[in-house]
């Protein structure tokens, strides 16, 4: 997971991310932005993730809690 929050700054349309940043505050944020998050889990690190998993994560850090919980 070391290019996590690269991959996820990608997928925000972000220069940076931190791992407090909350999720619905970035612009991008919005059910496209979901499923870009669910296909990278998939293709990265071979977890399927739900649409309202990814939603109620809330942070970055959530999110990758969650992966991690899943591996």
């Amino acid at each position: 997971m070391e290019n996590f929050l690269t991959s996820i700054a990608e997928i925000l349309e972000e220069e940076s991310v931190e791992f407090t940043d909350d999720l619905d505050s970035f612009d991008a944020w919005d059910s496209l932005t979901v499923l870009s998050i669910i296909a990278l889990c998939d293709s990265e690190y071979g977890v399927a993730l739900s649409a309202e998993e990814v939603d109620d994560s809330g942070t970055i850090q959530g999110l990758k809690d969650l992966i991690k919980s899943k591996m």
